[in-house]
């Protein structure tokens, strides 16, 4: 799937960390994917692993020579959303920038619909 028809995006910023991750690791078979599941204190929370195995129903996100994997489920969840890797005086940390979400914790790690 080409990154201007996905449903999901990778920023620039975010593809460069994952890159730099998956270099750390030493596996080139690593793909970032990104879930939900219930939990958190706002009732979702955002879910970040690497894992070698597409699934047959995961939505594939390609950015800058890496890539992302959603699962169906989660894409209900996330459609029009974009994953971003901020770097501030707090730390560093992979964000959603998620417009279905009615409300987020302060953390970013959870969200409410």
């Amino acid at each position: 799937m080409s990154e201007q028809a996905s449903p999901v995006s990778l920023s620039a910023k975010a593809a460069e960390r994952v890159a730099a991750l998956i270099e750390q690791q030493g596996n080139d078979n690593l793909k970032l994917r990104l879930s939900v599941s219930g939990g958190g204190c706002s009732g979702f929370q955002y879910g970040f692993e690497f894992d070698e195995e597409q699934k047959n129903d995961d939505i594939v996100v390609e950015r800058d020579g890496v890539t992302m994997l959603v699962d169906n489920t989660s894409l209900l969840y996330l459609f029009g959303s974009e994953v971003d890797f901020v770097e501030d005086l707090v730390g560093a940390s992979f964000q959603v920038v998620n417009p279905n979400a009615s409300s987020s914790c302060g953390c970013g790690s959870s969200f409410a619909i």
